[in-house]
């Protein structure tokens, strides 16, 4: 095999990750799911997004510090191996694919309920085939391809966040789509205060936006494929922060202000009322479509992820070697056609299964979440310890407030983890994810995987 049908081509540019990063953080939760986090919380839940945000810029920040000094594809996969040893890297991995296989079935799903609304005829897994043959094909052709149809994905979203917080603070401030009267922000506190279901409530919302945050890492896996790493991750990561802040606090806000809490989720969709009120009358097929275009970024998103997770596997040979072969174009077509086709069993099982067991399977997703990040941020401190104090220094994207800031989020983490066990129905997770790390650690011995490691290294 020629050495360029092993390489990925590095046709991410500037302008595709900062898109992608954008996108990455803005999904169908903030449209459709943040009603049942405000059940939870009330206006409250604006503190446990800057909270959540708080967290996942400290973990972006330590995984753009790796991956600028090392850009790699596999990302955290890799450093987990090189830090921690081959049967993190295994499980890290494998553990990322699957997760993002089980999300793909959910959004692929969703376009299928999505197209529904103006098809109400149709057969919902036409749709949600013809999505997962459009996604894959995009995947297939070059990773600019990629870079392109998540350039327009996540702009569509933009576009639509941006105008509905202009159209809502003019509602706020001068009161436009409210016959001139000013509706002010008393709603923040109007019904019950900002904290009307107490710390609890808080507390309980936390498990939801931090899952409405999966994706971030993934500009990660670009980092083998951006044209210049060094100025591009930087750039995308410094500012995942601050969308966080004005694209989830900032819509959150401008809705809370608007509505009563404790009236959001009863009468439809606030994004669909807000331009409803500014005299928009199409605002449903509006804010379908723009659902319908987050599902489909993610699942785009999703393929390109479980497709350079296992060509990364494969150069790590935790994988069969064959999906670390590239297409001329520098795409791991072998890697993201298995991911397909392997989607196209997860479609028909989710139309086959009761609706229980697929809530079992997806929380492993969650569960997988919360092992990722917590795998970077241990991942960056063994990194860190193999350092000379030379090497630290010259170091080009330094994580700030390090080793403060790590332990932080990692306490963090075990928050969430302790609230998952705490609440009945995110508990079942930490049965479900658990049992599938053991499954990938059986599954290791018995490949004798770690007898090869374990010569590899010492070879090397």
């Amino acid at each position: 095999m020629q050495n360029n049908q092993q390489q990925l081509h590095r046709g991410l540019s500037e302008r595709h990750i900062r898109l992608m990063a954008l996108g990455a953080a803005i999904g169908v939760g903030l449209f459709l799911g943040s009603a049942n986090a405000i059940k939870l919380t009330g206006p409250g839940i604006l503190l446990a997004y800057l909270l959540g945000g708080g967290a996942i810029f400290i973990i972006m920040r330590a995984l753009g510090e790796m991956a600028v000094h090392n850009p790699v594809a596999g990302s955290f996969s890799r450093y987990a191996r090189d830090y921690l040893g081959p049967l993190s890297g295994y499980l890290t991995g494998w553990n990322y694919w699957f997760l993002w296989l089980v999300t793909c079935v959910a959004e692929i799903t969703a376009v299928g309920v999505y197209m529904q609304v103006w098809f109400p005829e149709s057969q919902q897994w036409v749709w949600a085939l013809a999505a997962l043959i459009a996604m894959g094909s995009v995947n297939l052709i070059t990773v600019k391809a990629y870079g392109e149809f998540e350039f327009w994905f996540a702009m569509i979203k933009v576009v639509t966040i941006v105008v509905m917080i202009l159209a809502g603070l003019g509602m706020i401030v001068f009161g436009f789509g409210n016959h001139g009267v000013a509706t002010g922000i008393s709603n923040l506190w109007a019904h019950g205060g900002f904290f009307p279901n107490g710390a609890q409530g808080v507390l309980m919302s936390l498990q939801m936006v931090m899952f409405a945050y999966l994706g971030v890492e993934m500009i990660g896996l670009t980092a083998g494929e951006a044209a210049n790493p060094q100025k591009s991750i930087p750039d995308a990561i410094n500012s995942v922060f601050w969308r966080i802040v004005i694209f989830y606090v900032g819509a959150l806000f401008v809705i809370l202000s608007l509505y009563p809490w404790n009236e959001l989720g009863t009468t439809g969709s606030p994004f669909v009322m807000t331009f409803e009120r500014m005299g928009i009358r199409e605002a449903a097929g509006i804010i379908n479509f723009v659902v319908l275009t987050a599902a489909l970024s993610s699942c785009n998103g999703g393929i390109f992820s479980t497709g350079r997770m296992l060509y990364n596997l494969a150069q790590q040979k935790q994988a069969p070697a064959f999906f670390a072969n590239t297409s001329p174009g520098g795409v791991p077509r072998a890697a993201i056609l298995v991911s397909v086709v392997v989607l196209l069993f997860g479609v028909v099982l989710n139309y086959l299964a009761p609706a229980k067991v697929f809530v079992w399977v997806t929380s492993i997703s969650t569960f997988g979440a919360i092992w990722t990040w917590g795998v970077i941020l241990v991942s960056h401190m063994k990194f860190r310890a193999k350092l000379s104090a030379e090497e630290r220094a010259k170091l080009a994207f330094k994580m700030p407030m390090y080793p403060v800031a790590s332990w932080v989020a990692l306490a963090f983490l075990v928050l969430v983890v302790g609230l998952m066990a705490y609440f009945p129905d995110t508990r079942v997770a930490l049965y479900v994810g658990p049992a599938f790390l053991i499954l990938l650690v059986v599954l290791y011995f018995v490949a004798g995987l770690n007898k090869r490691d374990s010569a590899v290294a010492q070879g090397a």
